[in-house]
């Protein structure tokens, strides 16, 4: 009989300290290695049994799970803030409390993915990394003016043909000087930005998924070069449901005291649960793509502008009607990724949001 081995990883950028358990439940092995690959690999072959082991998500995780998915049964990348743990904290007790909640099937595990996404994974991080900066840095341009007191809307201030003239306008000159070193990461940036974006395209292209989402309205070449990006697979959503909550579109209800008693018998309470907003624990990349094709298609032709214009004739207020359209949007985007079709209204209209 082959016996299971549950072991627990606390990764840090020298060591690791590692607890594993037998099938039992019992703490047999508890060591400190150092985070090397061969160390890692040596200390893996010395065990027996079905291996299953679980570390947190962080900066090694990645690397750490490609080297060890060959060599054990089962690798568990697992959410630290669905894992949070209570009472005193240290290496060696981290290490036990993952391992006891492996042995458990207590830990809830993040996506990882397949090896042949890796290099959309990575240029699609880049191009939203360089994304987010340049926005960033363009905030703190106009922030720096209006915190001078000189007014700056529109987008004349980061053009370079009016930035002698932008300049001069502050008469600081070490608020001046600060305004050109943003000037110039503005610079780098939106020069880096269209290579990023092109190597993006070109190894979206290469996945058969990337033609297919493109077609759906809303989503263009780089939403779908994201996504491929981001979920990896739609069949890790069972359900439309699963993929909302992931993406920061699932409702969030609260209820309580759910029966009554009459006439000696239990009842349960017609009234409705209260809804307390979105679920914050979510993918903002993903919400921003649904919530941004849903903008756009909101405010272009189209059937999907049919159902936006068909809610808000019903009395919904423009922004629900425009979360309820991120909603079909990823409903649709599901069906047409697992079921390998592309974008029909006649066909999908039937699909709640």
């Amino acid at each position: 009989m082959t016996s299971t081995k549950y072991i627990g990883m606390d990764v840090h950028t020298e060591s690791i300290s590692i607890a594993v358990r037998n099938s039992l439940g019992k703490v047999v092995i508890e060591s400190v290695i150092e985070t090397k690959a061969s160390t890692i690999l040596q200390f893996i072959d010395g065990l027996r049994g079905d291996l299953r082991v679980v570390f947190e998500e962080g900066t090694w995780s990645a690397w750490l799970y490609d080297l060890l998915k060959p060599h054990v049964t089962e690798v568990l990348v697992c959410n630290t803030r669905k894992n949070a743990q209570d009472g005193s904290k240290s290496d060696r007790i981290d290490a036990r409390k993952l391992s006891e909640m492996l042995y458990m099937n207590n830990i809830k595990s993040v996506y990882h993915g397949q090896h042949g996404l890796r290099t959309l994974k990575e240029l699609g991080r880049s191009y939203l990394t360089i994304s987010k900066d340049l926005t960033r840095v363009m905030n703190r341009i106009k922030a720096l003016y209006r915190s001078w007191a000189i007014p700056c809307t529109g987008t004349e201030v980061y053009a370079p043909r009016y930035r002698v003239e932008w300049l001069a306008k502050i008469s600081e000159a070490g608020v001046r000087r600060r305004a050109e070193h943003y000037y110039e990461q503005l610079d780098a940036l939106r020069a880096l930005r269209p290579k990023v974006r092109q190597d993006l395209l070109v190894e979206a292209k290469k996945h058969k998924a990337w033609k297919l989402l493109r077609h759906i309205p809303g989503i263009g070449p780089i939403r779908a070069a994201i996504l491929i990006a981001v979920m990896q697979t739609p069949h890790r959503f069972r359900t439309k449901r699963q993929l909302w909550t992931y993406s920061g579109l699932g409702l969030e209800t609260h209820d309580s005291g759910q029966y009554y008693v009459a006439e000696g018998q239990l009842h349960r309470s017609k009234k409705p649960p209260t809804v307390r907003g979105l679920n914050k624990d979510h993918n903002h990349d993903l919400k921003d793509i649904f919530k941004g094709a849903a903008t756009r298609v909101s405010s272009s032709g189209g059937p999907l502008r049919d159902f936006y214009e068909n809610l808000l004739a019903k009395g919904r207020k423009p922004t629900m009607a425009r979360l309820t359209l991120a909603r079909k949007i990823a409903a649709i985007t599901l069906i047409c990724w697992k079921k390998e079709v592309r974008f029909d209204a006649n066909y999908l209209k039937q699909q709640a949001a």
